[in-house]
């Protein structure tokens, strides 16, 4: 479970995939709305990658069926893009992986569509708050633990849980590769961060239980308990110095 290690020059075509990747996220949102499908939102997608000569990594990836994942309430992770239609007040996650020149770029957010509950909103807040303290919490030379430890911390003041069945992961010339990033506390620190690593930190955050099912396509997750769910993402580069956001 070697982490790749990149050089200072893999970090410009990782920058340009990262930078489309957060383009395309810029480019949806204003589409974000009550009584769009969600099947419309992958199309908008998907040919806004294909007019910037890049590739949606997601379509065909171990069979799944569309270009990007769309996961409204309860749906933690892995939604599959259909004839759903946005309602005000659901809250939905676009997950964006774009493949430009062999470099994957990585990011997602939750967005709110018309009117939603405190609740709701309270936790798309923690969700992205939670993704700044772990990201925070990446120092050159530091540990994979740490991530999980200060995410946790954070989110425990809240009365949130922390989804375990899903991680984030390296990236870079592979879409998912080492190291699995866990977002909550674990005895294993797990390996050193070191410059040169490229990796996703992308923590999903439940009102109820942390515990997931699988629906029955094989890809949906939702969380046990039916409960919402929020999360947000990015692709991050260590460097000497720090930190990069890849996908800023």
């Amino acid at each position: 479970s070697e982490i790749r290690i990149y050089t200072k020059e893999d970090l410009v075509p990782m920058r340009n995939a990262c930078k489309l990747a957060k383009a395309v996220l810029d480019y949806v949102e204003s589409f974000v709305k009550e009584g769009i499908t969600t099947n419309e939102l992958n199309i908008l997608c998907h040919d806004f990658i294909i007019s910037n000569n890049a590739v949606p990594a997601p379509l065909n990836y171990n069979g799944f069926p569309k270009s990007i994942c769309t996961s409204v309430n309860n749906v933690i992770c892995h939604g599959i893009p259909g004839e759903y239609k946005l309602k005000s007040g659901d809250i939905i996650n676009i997950d964006i992986t774009v493949d430009l020149d062999g470099w994957f770029g990585d990011t997602s957010k939750t967005f709110l569509v018309g009117k939603c509950t405190k609740l709701a909103e309270r936790l798309v807040d923690i969700a992205e708050k939670a993704l700044y303290v772990g990201i925070n919490a990446v120092k050159p030379y530091g540990y994979f633990g740490d991530i999980g430890k200060a995410i946790q911390s954070f989110v425990d003041q809240y009365n949130f849980s922390i989804v375990r069945d899903y991680c984030g992961h390296g990236i870079g010339r592979v879409f998912h590769d080492n190291p699995l990033v866990v977002h909550y506390y674990s005895q294993e620190v797990g390996q050193q961060i070191l410059p040169g690593q490229f990796f996703t930190i992308e923590p999903m955050i439940n009102v109820g239980s942390y515990k997931s099912k699988v629906l029955k396509d094989g890809w949906t997750a939702i969380t046990a308990d039916k409960s919402l769910s929020a999360q947000f993402e990015h692709t991050i580069a260590v460097t000497e110095e720090g930190v990069e956001i890849l996908t800023a």
